[in-house]
């Protein structure tokens, strides 16, 4: 199957092929060479992943709880440190 390339370099992708490899109209595409020919793909777009992966909300639950124990004990190791600070200050001075 054969196409003209028009004056502005487009050409029309078969509607067999399209069907094919799923592009419809909107979607992105890309384009290399191989060799002297030239090979396109449909783009996946991330979005279209979402909800593909079974979610286990007990995780995300747990890793809230983990990021806000790390956070619990960064703060009291600077106030550790201010407080070793704030000891080291001569009589009189302060930081």
């Amino acid at each position: 199957m054969t196409h003209k390339v028009g004056p502005k370099g487009q050409v029309v992708i078969p509607k067999e092929i399209r069907d094919q490899l799923g592009i419809r109209p909107g979607d992105r595409v890309s384009f290399w060479c191989d060799g002297d020919a030239v090979s396109v793909r449909r783009v996946d777009d991330i979005r279209s992943l979402a909800g593909c992966l079974p979610s286990d909300p007990d995780l995300a639950v747990e890793l809230l709880a983990e990021r806000r124990a790390d956070r619990e004990r960064e703060d009291a190791r600077e106030a550790a440190f201010g407080a070793l600070l704030a000891d080291d200050q001569p009589a009189g001075r302060t930081a």
